[in-house]
């Protein structure tokens, strides 16, 4: 007795090909994607706002603003560390942002070595 698949299960050639097509046009939506990611710019802040930061969606830091009363030349390390703190959060704004955009585009299947 021979097992059958259910309609639209088999492995011929037709479903082969349309499973081939599909990756290609997620694999096009994905380049497409990145290509846009690179070009959007993500801010943060620290300190209340007296450190701000612009990072790219490649994650290159584009530029930094300072309050003027945060420039203490008695507290640098305060400086330093709200710096720090801009930074990262910008990271982690990129990330998170990357990861939502991606699961929605991918329909939530993880697909290893994507972003």
């Amino acid at each position: 007795m021979k097992a059958r698949l259910p309609k639209g299960m088999g492995g011929g050639p037709q479903n082969m090909n349309a499973l081939i097509k599909q990756a290609q046009q997620m694999q096009d939506k994905m380049a497409e994607y990145q290509e846009a990611l690179e070009g959007r710019e993500f801010e943060a802040s620290s300190g209340g706002g007296v450190v701000s930061v612009v990072m790219s969606g490649k994650k290159v830091l584009k530029s930094i603003k300072l309050a003027p009363e945060v420039v203490d030349p008695e507290d640098i390390e305060m400086l330093e560390d709200l710096i720090v703190a801009a930074v990262n959060e910008a990271e982690k704004i990129v990330e998170e942002t990357t990861e939502q955009e991606m699961e929605e585009l991918t329909g939530g299947i993880n697909i290893p070595g994507m972003l």
